[in-house]
């Protein structure tokens, strides 16, 4: 499905027809949460012509008080209305997504959004004019009490690819998927996941920026869906112990004007890929630990990285099997991909993609090879092995991973020093909260017996 184009006068009367009562104009923060600012169909002319204000002061990671004034330039092709009522008497709401401009009228460089565009048009001057990304990302469903407040109680015991009665969340990811149609999404499946009350829908590929703007619209659909239904959505990657979390497995794809450039039309050569594909994934292992700050953004992220969970811990690809961090999927043409299984839907996606994409480059650039495929099963290897064999591990705490990114001169560069600067602060933090709380795991294992 093309994505539309709209022009002002377009959107002006589509508002009209519809009778549209409010535009919210959204964006995404440094951590990944996304904002908006609502206003009055009254107050459409001044969104379109890129007068919207708001106070950046108060958005964590922009800017500090004494600049808080910043302006929304709003990206018309990503306009839409929501197709749920979302007041007390159903007035319909549009949604606009928008890159935040500071008080000159220049690119603000704390918008995530705004470096993977930048991240994009590098790779437009090096020749390539796509970059095409499908990931496939999944959530758990928790049941709401009766006031309405998520429980710990997951909402079926269903297995993969279960249906009904098993899988108790059927109906309400084919509203999800309905929803999501109607919003100009194409889905291509849905289903029940591995664990228990875990589910995952899957849509077609696109441009980087337009995944990571679908991304951030589907995780607000899940969640309203959801609650609706009397369920909770959460995408944390690993809210209950024991069974498997929940992944945002990455798909990427470079094409130029002759078309995919990973396919190497060889199937006797590196599996079918093209050099530009093994000298990218050379790139992409390379700045994996730095990656994985923001690919696996949280605290609860390194609890979902962990052997015996189908979670990738080591800096590994293979074409045959599921446990490195890298799989090259069997199809080939235009189908040819990489598909990156370490990424969580905690990242923020614009700043996530910005980094693959500019750690690939820098593989190109450098005709960086990667290691060896490993076909056997990693999670079975002793540590020897491993060692032989090359792997070695992606950090398996976030403060470790924060020290990888701290160091990386290129994932620095690919989303700015001004967006990597914040993120570490704020994460540190966090870090430092939580290594500060005492858990039930340690009282159950410590109090007693010392």
């Amino acid at each position: 499905m093309a994505k539309p184009s709209y022009t002002k006068a377009d959107i002006k009367q589509i508002v009209q027809d519809e009778q549209v009562e409010f535009i919210r104009v959204t964006f995404t923060d440094v951590l990944g949460a996304i904002k908006n600012v609502e206003v009055p169909v009254s107050q459409l002319d001044k969104v379109l012509d890129n007068d919207l204000m708001f106070d950046g002061s108060s958005i964590e990671g922009f800017v500090r008080i004494n600049e808080s004034d910043m302006y929304l330039y709003p990206d018309l092709s990503t306009f839409m209305i929501f197709p749920w009522a979302t007041d007390a008497h159903g007035g319909k709401v549009a949604r606009l997504i928008a890159d935040v401009y500071s008080k000159d009228r220049t690119p603000f460089k704390g918008d995530p959004r705004i470096a993977l565009k930048a991240a994009v048009s590098r790779a437009e001057a090096e020749g390539f004019t796509a970059f095409n990304v499908g990931t496939e990302p999944e959530f758990f469903l928790f049941k709401l009490d009766e006031k309405g407040e998520p429980t710990m109680e997951l909402n079926d015991h269903g297995n993969y690819f279960d249906l009904a009665p098993l899988d108790r969340g059927e109906n309400v990811r084919r509203e999800i998927v309905l929803t999501l149609e109607k919003m100009g999404f194409e889905v291509e499946a849905a289903h029940h996941e591995v664990a228990a009350g875990q589910h995952e829908v899957d849509f077609k590929y696109s441009d980087a920026v337009d995944m990571a703007d679908k991304i951030q619209t589907f995780k607000l659909v899940v969640k309203t869906i959801a609650r609706k239904n009397g369920y909770y959505a959460t995408f944390m990657p690993k809210p209950v112990s024991g069974i498997n979390g929940s992944g945002m497995h990455t798909n990427m794809s470079l094409f130029d004007k002759q078309g995919n450039v990973f396919d190497g039309h060889d199937a006797d050569k590196n599996l079918g890929l093209s050099d530009t594909a093994m000298h990218f994934l050379g790139g992409v292992l390379k700045h994996a630990p730095a990656l994985t700050a923001l690919a696996n953004p949280t605290v609860n992220s390194y609890k979902r990285l962990t052997p015996g969970f189908e979670a990738p811990v080591y800096v590994a690809w293979s074409a045959s099997n599921r446990s490195p961090m890298v799989r090259v999927p069997a199809s080939r043409g235009l189908a040819t991909r990489l598909e990156l299984r370490s990424v969580d839907p905690t990242t923020n996606p614009y700043t996530v993609l910005a980094a693959i994409l500019s750690a690939g480059l820098d593989g190109i650039d450098n005709k960086l090879e990667p290691s060896t495929a490993v076909d056997k099963n990693i999670y079975l290897m002793d540590e020897n092995e491993r060692k032989k064999a090359g792997i070695v591990n992606l950090p398996d705490t976030l403060l470790a991973a924060l020290d990888e990114l701290s160091n990386d001169d290129v994932v620095i560069d690919a989303i700015g020093t001004h967006i990597t600067d914040k993120f570490i602060e704020a994460k540190r933090i966090e870090y430092t909260s939580y290594r500060q709380f005492v858990s039930q795991w340690e009282l159950d294992n410590y109090f007693m017996n010392y």
